[in-house]
């Protein structure tokens, strides 16, 4: 005899999960509590400069950016350099990211100099720094501390004497290359930090000519000819002063930003061996040497 099934279980169990999904959609209405689902983040800006605004996802805690951190995102990425016939000589960049970096492994495979980043913005100091740059120098590299910019933060005096002051200086010891402004595209918000093309140009000079008063040297330029193209105009009054060190994961340096015949130093891949970003100092070791001589 065939058994007649109820419909009371399936109405129930539709109207529990109707009242659970009801539930859910109230919580999600509720004061702070999609932010408290990604914490940290601070807001994305607005792309009032015209420019691609942040990278698709959640966006990276402040402090954490990086040399180089959108130029895959950017421009793309292809082969690594191939062989020419100008000495160039090895050295990295590292970051908090790294932490405790084996300095006596890297010396090994042939790096001889290495950047740290000492701060960013007005409101980080990496904390490897110490172990960073001392590490470096103590197995025989030559070094430097470079600063991440975020010209929406503050001055580029204020950010320039806040590098000074976290590890950013300059010493004529023979193994201290002065220091580098990173400005790069922005990991936090909109790609130009929300500065127009001339606003970019002042707050760049403001930061160099504060940091040559402190040090009297001309800080390096790192940056992307993308961004500089795009954020700056690609404005061609800094390449007499200040170096140019050239962001471009590529078999060449392709296109220099305007002013520069030449670059001092090309980050060419973020995948290197021990760490991440190794570059090429378009000269011997002697002459690596003369930049930290000053």
């Amino acid at each position: 005899m065939p058994v007649r099934r109820s419909g009371t279980t399936g109405r129930s169990y539709a109207a529990a999960t109707g009242a659970l999904l009801a539930t859910l959609a109230l919580l999600l209405t509720l004061p702070g509590t999609a932010s408290a689902a990604a914490p940290n983040h601070p807001p994305a800006d607005p792309p009032a400069d015209g420019s691609a605004g942040p990278l698709a996802g959640p966006l990276p805690n402040r402090g954490s950016a990086y040399m180089g951190m959108g130029v895959v995102a950017h421009d793309g990425q292809g082969g690594r350099p191939t062989s020419d016939r100008a000495v160039q000589t090895e050295g990295v960049d590292v970051s908090g990211h790294q932490g405790s970096v084996d300095w006596p492994a890297l010396w090994n495979t042939g790096v001889k100099w290495a950047y740290v980043k000492a701060t960013e913005g007005n409101y980080y100091k990496n904390p490897s720094f110490a172990q960073q740059y001392n590490g470096s120098y103590n197995v025989g590299m030559i070094r430097g501390a470079y600063h991440f910019a975020t010209p929406n933060d503050s001055s580029g005096a204020n950010q320039a004497n806040y590098f000074v002051d976290g590890g950013g200086g300059w010493s004529r010891d023979g193994k201290t290359l002065p220091g580098v402004l990173d400005i790069e595209w922005n990991p936090y918000g909109a790609s130009c930090y929300g500065k127009s093309q001339s606003e970019m140009v002042a707050w760049i000079r403001d930061f160099l000519t504060t940091y040559k008063a402190r040090t009297s040297r001309d800080a390096v330029i790192y940056t992307a000819t993308s961004w500089w193209k795009t954020c700056t105009g690609n404005y061609a009054g800094f390449g007499s002063t200040n170096p140019l060190w050239i962001a471009r994961y590529n078999t060449s340096v392709g296109e220099l930003p305007a002013g520069w015949g030449v670059q001092t130093i090309w980050q060419y891949t973020s995948t290197g061996p021990i760490v991440g970003d190794h570059d090429r100092f378009n000269g011997a070791l002697d002459r690596v040497q003369a930049l930290a001589n000053g």
